[in-house]
């Protein structure tokens, strides 16, 4: 369409030089230099008329398509608004009745995703609203509007009236040659005065219809283009509120989230300086082997337990513990220490450090096998070495330990085998 319009504009402007060569032979006819400077100007302000429609036109089609655009955002944006809110109701319904046993991390966590969830989705709405009311209806009345209307109208009454200008002008020239080439005739001289002033009529009319539409043309594409750029402003500044007021949500839950993260997977408080040193080997040498539950003791004798937590040994006596490590416990006193084994070392740690466990994790000797079975080995080649040197000392332990110890680690060498079986 585009081309056929360039086409017969082309055609057009071809046919009003050829009516204005006409016109320039017979000047004197018209009024001499004065009826080329008007056609001049005419030719000018049609040209100037072709490219506001054109221009309208194509602005018309743009704010056409940014209500599209913001309608179907909308129809999308209200979908994900409703999934928002179902999901923001869902999590607060975890986390005001999780009955879970191990603690409420998980249920603050929900709670405080659900109250994000519905300031995200409240947001949204409110970007929504902004977006049809400020964006969408005002585009929409300037496509409907009037102005652009009667405009066009204008325009398109000022294009029917030059082509019939035109046609009067090639009328006029053709009378014009007849009289002259043949025998002047009365009534062919009034019927060319007479479509000599219909064709002053039909010139005055195109110049003042043809100022008219370029005027209405002209306010009209100035207005399309001031209020179509303030759309897109108000567009962009809700998109960018928004955004941002998203941003702080999420900075803020994620804040919740990794505090209440760090705060359960940081390390057990250390042992206070003032609290008492671990006791020596002679002082629990007597002592039957227990197990601390809540700052109390019981008589289960050894057990197994995997290192939660890193610790560094800050005395001979004690020993140093690397997570994943799996430590033979045999014995634990009310001060919140513990006294056991690990890769063949023995020494004091702090208990807390630690969690009790009745056989290596399948999942973590699937992958360490030849570790845990090594760390067996070591744990039984450091209980001779400790056994022969109690001969010479007097820190040997009891025979009734002795066999405790021998039978958990027979009982943790069947574990473990079970694990693989």
């Amino acid at each position: 369409m585009e081309t056929i319009r360039k086409q017969a504009l082309r055609l057009r402007e071809q046919v009003a030089r050829q009516q204005q060569a006409v016109l320039k032979q017979f000047g004197a006819s018209y009024g001499g230099s004065d009826g080329v400077a008007s056609d001049d100007a005419e030719i000018r302000q049609h040209q100037n008329l072709e490219k506001l429609f054109i221009s309208t036109r194509a602005a018309k089609h743009f704010q056409r398509d940014i209500v599209r655009g913001v309608e179907g955002y909308i129809v999308t944006g209200s979908k994900q608004v409703e999934i928002g809110t179902k999901l923001s109701e869902d999590s607060r319904k975890y986390g005001s009745e999780n009955t879970c046993t191990s603690g409420s991390t998980l249920s603050k966590a929900a709670s405080s995703f659900s109250r994000a969830c519905a300031l995200m989705e409240k947001e949204r709405g409110n970007l929504l609203k902004a977006l049809g009311t400020q964006v969408a209806e005002p585009l929409r009345a300037m496509v409907m509007g009037a102005p652009l209307e009667d405009a066009r109208h204008l325009a398109q009454r000022y294009d029917r009236m030059r082509q019939e200008a035109e046609a009067q002008a090639v009328e006029v020239a053709r009378r014009q040659t007849k009289i002259r080439e043949g025998v002047p005739h009365p009534e062919m001289a009034v019927k060319l005065e007479t479509a000599e002033i219909k064709l002053q009529d039909l010139k005055a009319n195109v110049a003042t219809l043809g100022k008219e539409a370029t005027a209405a043309m002209a306010a009209v594409e100035a207005q399309q283009q001031r209020l179509t750029l303030q759309r897109l402003i108000a567009m962009v500044e809700a998109e960018r509120n928004y955004h941002q007021k998203v941003l702080q949500i999420l900075d803020q839950l994620e804040g919740e989230m990794m505090s209440e993260r760090h705060r359960i997977e940081a390390a057990p408080n250390p042992i206070p300086e003032s609290a008492p040193p671990p006791p020596s080997y002679d002082e629990v040498n007597a002592t039957p082997t227990s197990r601390m539950q809540n700052g109390s003791t019981d008589g289960m004798g050894y057990f197994l337990g995997e290192v939660m937590y890193s610790y560094q040994a800050e005395s001979d006596v004690e020993l140093s513990l690397s997570v994943g490590d799996y430590v033979v416990v045999r014995k634990v006193v009310n001060n919140g220490w513990a006294e056991g084994e690990c890769k063949g070392k023995a020494g004091w740690f702090p208990f807390a450090y630690i969690e009790q466990r009745d056989r290596v994790l399948a999942s973590k000797s699937n992958n360490t096998q030849k570790d845990q079975t090594r760390q067996v080995n070591s744990t039984l080649k450091g209980h001779r070495v400790r056994a022969r040197a109690s001969k010479t000392t007097s820190q040997a332990l009891p025979h009734v330990e002795m066999m405790n110890f021998s039978i958990l680690l027979v009982q943790t060498i069947i574990n473990i085998l079970h694990s693989y079986y």
